[in-house]
């Protein structure tokens, strides 16, 4: 952490450290340990006497082992009385006088897709800590046969999020070759799909088909192109939380504070609640959100009309924002009525924050065809974890010829 760096002091209440109902983690003892040294006590340290064993004392060092293994197949060759000879079959993949075998090319698209570090200092680890020497094109490949592996898992990513009933969508820049493109996600509490494209809006959003199929309620930040589907929508509430934080802020807009507390409160009332409000508290929790914005449409009115002045008029980031929630409020409310709306968009702005990750540490894309990969391999490993699989044993699965099950059974 910068020490010359300003810090904003949070205004949570939670304290510091792992929350009620974090799981945490410790090192535990392990029933069948791969090694066992026994160790003897020199008797000749003892008082004079007599002595028999009652038993030992464990303590257990973790520690792990990294090496290289060389696998070689002898195929055996008969030859007949004629001369005629015989060469037994090799295992399938097994197609050259020496090549990389599944685990290294898992290992190798886990630390390039999952953990992103660039192919030089994946380079750097093969070879000194496995003496492995592995190219950048040979990275590549891995990563380009993963992604050829996924072609199923493509398809099926696409119809199960078309069937969810909420599903979370944003979208950020990416940077491909010098050029501009954007990175689009979709997704839900078990499934993450990945996409680039050119454009932002709804022409990317009818070539990747997913949203123009999509019948459920659709989470947004409220990028206009999303309200040309038909389906249910729903804002996102924490980035409200933000802007009324800066209309409070920057604006002094006071309507603003009280519907900041306003929000978090609700949303702590349907959290209780079980996920919903009843009838008659949604009613009720209806008006008062109305009344804040009553008193809003006096604090912060429209701009007066500017006499021979053609066009909009400009407003206020507080205005925007003010008719906003009012224009789309059953859309901002929709998580006190429905138990599979979150109060925000949180997963999907999640799914989506390792991609600019990726940015930051590579600084772009060298290819559409890369971007393809990353987005592919990424979007399958993040539903892994939300699938309950862990990233490597995902991978490995891959480079098998295997999917896991939850894609065989979809």
């Amino acid at each position: 952490m910068d020490p010359n760096r300003k810090r904003k002091q949070s205004s949570s209440n939670k304290q510091r450290g792992g929350q009620n109902g974090h799981k945490g983690y410790r090192l535990e003892k392990v029933k069948n340990p791969d090694r066992i040294k026994i160790l003897k006590i020199d008797q000749t340290i003892l008082p004079p006497g007599e002595y028999k064993e009652v038993g030992y004392e464990s303590r257990q060092i973790v520690d792990i082992e990294i090496k290289k293994i060389v696998t070689e197949y002898r195929a055996q060759i008969l030859e007949n009385s004629k001369g005629k000879r015989y060469v037994a079959l090799f295992p399938q993949g097994v197609t050259k006088d020496i090549q990389y075998g599944n685990s290294i090319k898992a290992h190798a698209v886990y630390m390039s897709q999952f953990q992103l570090l660039p192919y030089n200092k994946i380079q750097d680890h093969f070879i000194e800590q496995m003496n492995i020497p592995i190219s950048s094109g040979s990275i590549f490949n891995f990563n380009e046969e993963a992604y050829e592996h996924l072609e199923l898992f493509e398809e099926t990513v696409k119809k199960q999020l078309c069937k969810s009933d909420v599903m979370h969508s944003d979208e950020t820049g990416i940077n491909i070759d010098g050029k501009r493109k954007w990175l689009h996600t979709a997704s839900s509490d078990l499934w993450t799909h990945f996409y680039p494209h050119d454009k932002r809006g709804s022409e990317a959003m009818n070539d990747i088909g997913i949203i123009p199929y999509f019948s459920g309620v659709l989470y947004h930040d409220h990028w206009k192109a999303y309200y040309n589907y038909k389906c249910s929508h729903s804002l996102c509430n924490s980035h409200h939380l933000r802007e009324l934080e800066r209309a409070m802020e920057q604006e002094n807009q006071q309507w603003a504070k009280e519907m900041k507390e306003f929000l978090i409160t609700l949303n702590e009332s349907v959290i209780k609640s079980g996920g919903a409000l009843s009838k008659d508290n949604k009613k009720i929790e209806k008006e008062k959100y109305k009344k804040i914005l009553e008193k809003a449409k006096k604090e912060c009115p429209e701009p007066p009309k500017i006499v021979g002045k053609r066009g909009r008029q400009k407003k206020s980031k507080s205005r925007n924002l003010l008719e906003r929630l009012m224009k789309y409020e059953e859309d901002v409310l929709r998580f006190i009525e429905n138990p599979k709306v979150p109060f925000t968009n949180n997963l999907g702005e999640n799914d989506l924050r390792m991609t600019k990750v990726q940015q930051k540490i590579s600084g772009c894309f060298r290819s559409l065809k890369g971007a393809h990969i990353f987005c592919r391999i990424r979007g399958y490993l993040s539903t892994c974890r939300k699938q309950g699989i862990k990233a490597s044993d995902g991978l490995k699965l891959l480079f098998e010829g295997q999917l896991p099950n939850f894609i065989d059974s979809s």
